[in-house]
């Protein structure tokens, strides 16, 4: 059986635009609710799937065949998440500027017959940086996550002026390989490895969370919250569940904090604008994650 049985492909007769997510436990997700009421409101017919992995009993290796038949049923794209942002590069034609330099991909447009990779993750997450966090110190920051995700934030980081960043993985293997991706774009940043990073917290600015740690699906903390100073701020990008209990123990400790509604509302509106050749609204589309239904909220 193909990804997309037959009757959700026919059409009654107005364009339909169809996308969709790609990922692991992500039915909780509220892209498919930010994408189709950004689509009302401007009147285009869209529809907005969910194609989880671990809810369909799909095996990692079957990413190129559900690509394969995503692109068959006539899609203009699919946004992608944890764990395959960075899988799905070689299966692509082509890369936008910001998903060659992050070496990762969270939305691929199919356009002739081609499958174009752009990242909207390091956009996404500089703006709400920029938007919640303005006016913090970026002289030194500790990064949690080297994976496709936190190849996105790292470059933004950098984009946004930090001086020195510090990368952490489970993976340390993963953190060198994405600090020489990053001194190779931006030779006179300072990227630094660590694996024993308690003693760092004492002299950095602030703190990210770029690894899945804090979601429903990976419930727990990337780091004890107990070595957080209250001049500290940190960014989570985990948004569902919104309030993580990293980001909550960072507040109780008086540190300034950002959770992940901005990254996923402007890297959504990026996307939007790639499916549909159209501008989303960008305070709109917060206003409508804001209204997620309560019954499908986290």
């Amino acid at each position: 059986m193909t990804v997309v049985e037959k009757s959700q492909v026919q059409d009654s007769g107005a364009e339909l635009i169809r996308t969709g997510l790609l990922g692991r436990s992500i039915l909780a997700s509220r892209s498919p609710w930010m994408h189709e009421q950004e689509a009302q409101a401007q009147s285009i017919a869209l529809q907005y799937a969910l194609f989880d992995f671990t809810a369909n009993g799909w095996r990692d290796e079957e990413l190129g065949l559900r690509l394969d038949e995503i692109a068959a049923c006539g899609f203009a794209g699919v946004n992608v998440t944890h764990p395959f942002k960075q899988a799905i590069v070689p299966l692509l034609d082509d890369l936008s500027p910001a998903a060659a330099s992050v070496g990762a991909v969270n939305t691929v447009r199919f356009a002739d017959g081609k499958r174009i990779g752009h990242n909207t993750d390091m956009t996404g997450f500089a703006d709400s940086v920029r938007a919640g966090l303005g006016g913090v110190d970026l002289g030194r920051v500790v990064q949690f996550g080297a994976g496709g995700a936190g190849s996105a934030t790292a470059h933004a980081l950098l984009h946004l002026g930090v001086r020195e960043l510090i990368l952490v993985d489970a993976d340390n293997a993963k953190a060198e390989t994405l600090a020489e991706q990053l001194e190779r774009a931006r030779p006179d940043a300072h990227i630094v490895c660590a694996q024993s990073v308690a003693a760092l917290f004492d002299t950095t600015d602030g703190v990210v969370n770029a690894t899945p740690i804090g979601m429903a699906a990976h419930p727990g903390m990337p780091f004890d919250p107990e070595w957080l100073r209250p001049t500290q701020w940190l960014a989570d990008i985990v948004y569902f569940p919104l309030e993580t209990g990293l980001l909550k123990a960072a507040r109780e400790r008086g540190c300034r904090t950002l959770d992940g509604r901005g990254m996923a509302v402007y890297q959504a509106a990026e996307a939007f604008d790639i499916f549909t050749n159209r501008h989303a609204d960008r305070a709109r589309m917060l206003t409508s994650f804001d209204a997620f239904p309560a019954s499908e909220a986290d």
